[in-house]
């Protein structure tokens, strides 16, 4: 085998360490964003929060250290001692008349003592040591009422009350709460109590009888106890069976069911004296699809009941509760925080960037300065120790630098959104035009993955509401004249016919797609099927009343 030389040429693509930070940082959310910039506050020491200061006003700190003149002080003291006279009698003093004379002579030489005092008291306060104070604990909160806890009808209780009826209450506490008046022996409470805790956010028992029954009877025995026998499992059974009639019978109604049909068979039980009541509990004992769908023909034959009482039961099965605990679950909202804010400017828009979202970093000059007059290493680092912080104080300019290149190609890309959908800010989402990545990424010079790193996670808010910025770019429908809609107005339009049919002869698919062609939009039945998916809209055999 003959070895050789031989040169090719090739290209290929280096991402530096800078680019792949610029790239990961391009993609994140805000809330992501915001994680990334504490995160890299606590691990690079260069890295500093950027505080706003205040602007000095006008009249307080400029004059804080001027001098005041002894009439004016004369003038201050002299207001004081007028405030300070105690009308309150006293025993052992008695009142005395006096001359004016001798009231003013008084005074002033009051004046002038109080004066020399505080001169010679502001001498001593240069921490000579001179002077040595006893702490006074007097001083401190002298002016506060005292805290009585039996006080009632007091701005305390006021406050304690609104902010204890501002926590949520779980379910759990709402039924322990009930549980506590009930006098049950120390195992049928133990039994109760267990039950409670394994409820889910619902108020639903989903896990098995069985499960439950072994998990309760080690809950008494202990973990460490050997496995129970077929007896001893029977007698937790029977033990949580007696502690699930009292759960059934608390508030609110349908806790603690194994499914949808006893949780509505639980609060239809309460109504059993009405004929629509005893209706729905035959009802309910269908299988749901059949309620789902309402089938009102086959309810009939199967109950043996006529027309309009099943639909009166239907009625009132719509009107029951599903999830028995929704109503204690503490939903957490997340608010969602735009990244950009669209006004009104002129017969134009303007568009800026949310200022509470961005970071506001620098490099930490003092750690920074140091480094730099310690470039030699005297102090025991030497020369590794000394290109490791100086590599930390590289990742801090670039971590600064490559925020603010991710808020300017967001502004960059939001401006480009707002001048191809002109019309949206205009006139709402029914003038919606047909926009893809490719004809942002063409008009700013940018690769089109990078304007799909950008609209990702990244909330716009509009005249008409906060949009993610993936919802104004949207696939074109042809039209009779020839012309492209956008997905996004069809989808709207379609809302908008759907909200105003007939609630007893709701539009089904194949009219709705009459309709958009009578509109001039060629939009196929299968389209519109999926169109009202996305909207969560439900079918025209559902969306009929009764």
């Amino acid at each position: 085998m003959k070895q050789g030389l031989s040169l090719r040429v090739s290209q290929h693509l280096a991402l530096t360490p800078q680019l792949q930070q610029s790239i990961r940082l391009l993609q994140l959310s805000t809330l992501e964003m915001a994680q990334e910039v504490e995160q890299m506050l606590d691990e690079n020491p260069f890295l500093d929060r950027e505080e706003e200061r205040a602007e000095r006003e006008e009249f307080g700190l400029d004059q804080g250290d001027a001098q005041v003149s002894a009439s004016e002080q004369i003038a201050e003291v002299a207001s004081v001692a007028e405030t300070d006279v105690d009308l309150t009698p006293q025993e052992g003093l008695q009142p005395s008349l006096t001359s004016s004379a001798s009231n003013d002579s008084g005074s002033a030489e009051t004046l002038e003592s109080r004066i020399d005092g505080e001169a010679k008291l502001e001498e001593s306060w240069d921490g000579d040591g001179s002077v040595e104070m006893a702490p006074d604990d007097g001083e401190w909160g002298g002016d506060a009422p005292a805290r009585n806890n039996n006080s009632t009808g007091g701005d305390d209780d006021t406050a304690t009350a609104a902010e204890l009826a501002q926590c949520p209450v779980s379910l759990q506490d709402h039924l322990h709460e009930q549980a506590r008046c009930l006098r049950l022996s120390e195992t049928d409470q133990a039994a109760l109590y267990f039950l409670i805790e394994s409820l889910n956010d619902d108020g639903y028992l989903v896990d098995d009888w069985t499960e439950l029954a072994l998990a309760f009877w080690r809950l008494l025995h202990g973990r460490d106890a050997l496995s129970p026998g077929i007896e001893a499992i029977e007698q937790a059974e029977e033990q949580l069976r007696t502690a699930i009639g009292w759960l059934h019978n608390m508030e609110p109604t349908g806790v603690g069911a194994r499914d949808l049909g006893e949780c509505l068979r639980l609060q239809i039980e309460e109504l059993r004296n009405s004929p629509e009541a005893r209706a729905a509990l035959v009802i309910c004992g269908q299988p749901l699809e059949l309620i789902a769908k309402r089938d009102v023909k086959r309810l009939c034959a199967q109950c043996g009941l006529d027309d309009q009482t099943v639909r009166a039961a239907l009625g009132l099965i719509a009107g029951l509760e599903p999830k028995p605990g929704r109503q204690f679950v503490d939903v957490e909202r997340n608010v969602v925080v735009p990244d950009v804010i669209v006004t009104h400017a002129g017969r134009g828009f303007k568009v800026h960037l949310n200022a509470e979202v961005m970071p506001r970093l620098r490099v930490h000059d003092v750690y920074a300065n140091a480094m730099r007059q310690n470039r030699g290493g005297k102090d025991g680092g030497g020369a590794a120790g000394h290109a490791a912080m100086q590599q930390r104080l590289q990742e801090a300019r670039w971590f600064i630098k490559n925020i603010q290149q991710r808020f300017d190609t967001i502004l960059r890309v939001s401006t480009a959104i707002v001048e191809r959908q002109r019309n949206f800010f205009t006139h709402g989402e029914l003038a919606m035009r047909p926009l893809v990545l490719r004809e942002i990424a063409d008009e700013l010079g940018l690769h089109e993955s990078t304007i799909s790193r950008v609209t990702t996670a990244k909330y716009m808010a509009t005249p008409f509401g906060t949009f993610e910025l993936k919802y104004f770019f949207g696939s074109s429908l042809g039209t009779e004249a020839g012309g492209n809609a956008s997905s996004t107005a069809v989808r709207a339009l379609l809302k908008q016919l759907i909200a105003a049919e007939e609630p007893k002869k709701p539009l089904s698919d194949n009219q709705l797609s009459d309709l958009l062609k009578e509109q001039g939009i060629e939009c196929a039945r299968r389209t519109v099927a999926k169109y009202r998916e996305a909207l969560r809209i439900a079918p025209a055999n559902l969306r009929k009343t009764l």
